[in-house]
């Protein structure tokens, strides 16, 4: 069993004195099935499941629409389950397929008698009625792929690595050296097998990489699956040149994303969409360049010129040849793993809420990796470096002395232990959770 941190958020909205229904969102194959499944083994006495893809026949419940409590008598007689007032909770899955269901939401809970979750892919594409759903009758839990904290875990990594690491994080203290280079180690298997659950349990269960990268396939084909159903018609060979694309336009130099490689003499306004499309489905992540790193960064953001990154690294890992899983597992700091270092912080982002990522190109300054803007809103840059040389920063340099920037620091996450050198701090790159959550 996976330990998974949506599981707190889970347990927030059960406690929660006001009564709504629960909203999982996220990228097919992040665990949200599984762990509502876990949650209400462990906090009901009685479970109804209702899959409006695997049973299309339960979308009769909803239609025609009825009144709560004949909905509901419906439900008890499909489900063979005997619903508990207070005890029971009814999970709609792939509501996405049950336009009825998401409109009937609201008058369930009205109810008061049973809890409900639901749940769903491609939400955000698919089925705006869910997030529709008034105010104060739905709370949203969006889920990732573990994250690696999450990964530690699947690896018995005991609770008090973190504390420690939490602490030298805030102190910037060097972590212990032979618990800094098992990190490192660990580090570099999350980036062959990534957060995706199936992968994860499987690496777990039995350590084979010929097993993950099976199962990271397995996900690939469903995401081209749900191109080829849920996208418009004429979108679709768009939508899976540019997901297919990916790992190779983040081996480029600059990582941007080249829209001719979609199809000759293809502009930015034919295929806005299509980008839009998979960063709804939570299948991949954008991160645009800003004029000027400046607040807000919103302001100056270039909507037409920006990386696309996988929402699993061990995605994106997979798509590259055996050998660069070979090196990275070798620990090789002679190879740029420039563009799988860089996916894996922009999932750690987006997993701890940075919902829009940036980064800053200059003619003159060079490149900044990440922009973030902190609680205080000031602006952090951010460098990646994959090799030895994660010193060697030139960007990062010149903006940090440009002086009508007013940047005070700056970061850079790579192999090594946490130094700190005048206004630049370096950290481990597996710190980056601690980063996020302070």
């Amino acid at each position: 069993m996976l330990q998974r941190k949506a599981l707190k958020q889970f347990q927030a909205w059960h406690d929660a004195p006001s009564h709504t229904a629960l909203l999982v969102t996220g990228a097919r194959q992040v665990g949200k099935t599984y762990l509502i499944r876990e949650f209400a083994d462990q906090h009901y006495e009685s479970f109804a499941e209702f899959n409006f893809i695997q049973n299309p026949d339960a979308a009769r419940i909803f239609n025609p629409p009825s009144d709560a409590a004949t909905m509901l008598m419906r439900m008890e007689l499909a489900s063979g389950q005997r619903f508990i007032p207070g005890k029971t909770l009814i999970f709609l899955d792939e509501i996405q397929a049950c336009k009825e269901a998401a409109t009937a939401v609201k008058f369930l809970v009205d109810d008061g008698r049973y809890d409900f979750a639901m749940s769903g892919s491609l939400l955000g594409v698919e089925l705006e009625d869910v997030r529709s759903v008034p105010v104060g009758y739905q709370s949203e839990v969006m889920m990732f792929p573990l994250d690696f904290e999450e990964f530690c875990w699947s690896q018995n990594v005991d609770g008090k690595i973190f504390d420690m690491l939490k602490e030298c994080y805030e102190k910037k203290q060097p972590v212990d050296d032979f618990i800094h280079e098992h990190l490192m180690s660990l580090f570099r298997k999350y980036l062959i097998i990534g957060g995706m659950p199936a992968a994860v349990a499987s690496f777990a269960q039995n350590n084979s990489l010929i097993d993950v990268r099976q199962a990271q396939e397995d996900i690939k084909q469903g995401y081209r699956r749900d191109i080829s159903q849920y996208a418009r018609k004429e979108d679709r060979l768009h939508i899976r040149s540019i997901y297919d694309l990916v790992p190779s336009e983040l081996n480029n130099p600059n990582k941007r994303f080249t829209f001719a490689k979609i199809e000759k003499n293809t502009r930015f306004q034919a295929v806005a969409n299509d980008f839009d499309w998979l960063a709804a489905a939570n299948v991949a992540i954008p991160a645009y360049n800003v004029d000027e790193p400046r607040k807000p960064l919103e302001m100056s953001k270039e909507r037409n010129l920006f990386k696309l990154f996988y929402s699993d690294v061990g995605l994106l890992t997979g798509a590259y040849l055996n050998s660069t899983a070979l090196d990275i597992l070798a620990g090789d700091d002679e190879v740029n793993y420039g563009a799988i270092y860089e996916n894996v912080v922009a999932q750690e982002l987006t997993a701890h809420g940075f919902s829009q990522l940036y980064y800053y190109n200059s003619k003159r300054l060079g490149e900044l990796d990440f922009l973030v803007q902190d609680r205080n809103d000031n602006i952090i840059p951010i460098e990646v470096k994959s090799g030895k040389n994660y010193k060697v920063h030139r960007a990062l340099n010149n903006v940090l002395a440009e002086e009508s920037y007013h940047l005070r620091q700056g970061l850079v996450f790579g192999p090594g232990n946490i130094e700190t050198n005048h206004n630049i701090t370096y950290y481990p790159i597996y710190l980056l959770s601690q980063f996020c959550n302070n």
